[in-house]
């Protein structure tokens, strides 16, 4: 058996253990990274990446079929035609470039990239089963960093038209009716999709409304836009199990039905894979089914860091990143922690979602006095000018220091703001700091500017 001796060795290519690679590889670190699929993890390969390419595609679509059959602005098309598999053929080039891209960082920051399924035998050593056969890895300190999954639901198990997130990236026809189970971000997100390709969608939610992780004034437009999409949204419904005929049970509150659909997408979470590649028999404590953490990723094993979606919520790629950076710091022994004050949450909606640091409900919850602002898009030059006004920014700040707590937003693009919101609570930003900037004319920003100004009480434009 062929052996590799390093100082790192991160189980994982996601995100978080690609970040965490190339920032060890850039300190000096003797840096080896194990993953079965191509570098990028499930963002890159069947996530965040290809499925943002098929959103953009549907829009794309959807606004040529909207101007063939009624002219806009002044603007006409004639029929709209799609081949869904060209569609694939090009979000798969995108990510193809991308992981190429990653392996080309880890080989210029001099990491080692080891393709195969590993197992742990202890908090030092690999076996890796490799195309080339089996290699044994030892090293000083491990990285867990093995990421996600899909749910199952036990009465649909992921097969024939019962299809994952994943499966619902790579599909050559659309759908003529697709039934999403779980009005999450994902299923939301490619049920919007599908809706603008031409399917008949149907949305099964068991909570009372979408979105259930956001407060309700900012998914209110979120579920206006559905309705306007023609997709039919059951919420305070259960899906169950497919009937003889195929027909998806599905059992809400004016009683059960027979759903008949083409496809079936469930959508209703992810697990972290916290016992995969033998992680279980390091017996590490646990907080529920996530890895339990400190302040510097480390877990109750010495020697041993965990990041990303195996350690706990917010499951995202850009905390995992985060995570990442800051522990291969740690190896190279430099003073670092987790101390952030916001993480940013994207929700790519139509319109898309943000949300950074708390909402006034939470703020409430939390005995907090505040002060909040409001700012609709309808108000807003640029957003008229786009011909697209549903949404708007809010800002939360102290009453007494006017410090900002949070900021959040629904809109056309807004995801882009994500980072200066995110920016603004990480640096300790008061009101005052937001109004007195030079918002660029004529912009959607100009909104964050004038929320603030309406929190103040001297809002100008509304």
């Amino acid at each position: 058996m062929r052996e590799i001796q390093c100082r790192l060795l991160i189980i994982g290519a996601g995100p978080g253990g690609y970040v965490c690679a190339i920032r060890a590889g850039q300190l000096g670190i003797d840096t080896v990274i194990v993953d079965a699929a191509p570098p990028g993890g499930t963002c890159l390969n069947v996530g965040c990446i290809p499925s943002k390419a098929l959103i953009h595609a549907a829009e794309e679509y959807h606004r040529l079929t909207q101007l063939s059959s009624n002219s806009s602005m002044g603007i006409s098309a004639g029929a709209a035609q799609l081949d869904l598999a060209e569609t694939v053929a090009w979000k798969d080039g995108i990510v193809s470039r991308l992981t190429g891209g990653v392996a080309t960082l880890l080989r210029k920051a001099g990491v080692r990239l080891v393709s195969g399924n590993a197992t742990l035998r202890d908090g030092k050593t690999a076996i890796v089963e490799t195309p080339e056969g089996p290699v044994q890895i030892r090293a000083e300190v491990l990285v867990l960093a093995t990421g996600s999954e899909p749910v199952e639901i036990p009465a649909l198990p992921f097969g024939g038209k019962v299809i994952s997130s994943t499966d619902a990236l790579s599909l050559t026809e659309v759908p003529a009716r697709l039934a999403v189970v779980g009005g999450g971000y994902i299923g939301l997100e490619l049920g919007i999709a599908y809706a603008k390709l031409g399917a008949e969608v149907t949305i099964i939610e068991a909570a009372p409304r979408i979105l259930p992780q956001y407060d309700g004034e900012l998914t209110r437009p979120v579920a206006q836009r559905l309705t306007q999409l023609g997709i039919r949204l059951l919420t305070g419904a259960r899906a169950g199990g497919l009937s003889d005929s195929g027909a998806l049970r599905v059992a809400g509150v004016d009683g059960a039905e027979d759903f008949h659909c083409d496809k079936v997408l469930v959508t209703v979470g992810r697990r972290p894979r916290a016992t995969s590649a033998g992680i279980d028999k390091l017996r590490l404590e646990m907080a529920g089914p996530f890895i339990r953490i400190d302040e510097r990723c480390r877990t109750s094993m010495s020697g041993v860091f965990a990041i990303g979606d195996v350690t706990g919520e917010p499951m995202l790629a850009h905390r995992a990143m985060a995570q990442g950076e800051m522990v291969a710091e740690i190896i190279a022994g430099q003073p670092r922690s987790w101390d952030k004050r916001a993480i940013p949450a994207v929700c790519f909606t139509d319109p898309e979602i943000v949300s950074v640091g708390i909402s006034p409900d939470e703020a409430a919850t939390q005995g907090r006095e505040v002060v909040t602002g409001t700012f609709p898009f309808a108000a807003n030059g640029r957003a008229m000018t786009a011909g697209d006004e549903a949404g708007f920014i809010r800002v939360t700040a102290r009453a007494d220091t006017h410090e900002v707590l949070g900021i959040q937003g629904v809109g056309a693009g807004i995801s882009e703001m994500a980072g200066g919101f995110a920016l603004a609570l990480e640096m300790g930003a008061r009101l005052e700091d937001i109004t007195g900037t030079i918002h660029a004319h004529p912009t959607r920003g100009e909104a964050l500017h004038e929320a603030s100004l309406r929190a103040l009480g001297h809002a100008l434009h509304i």
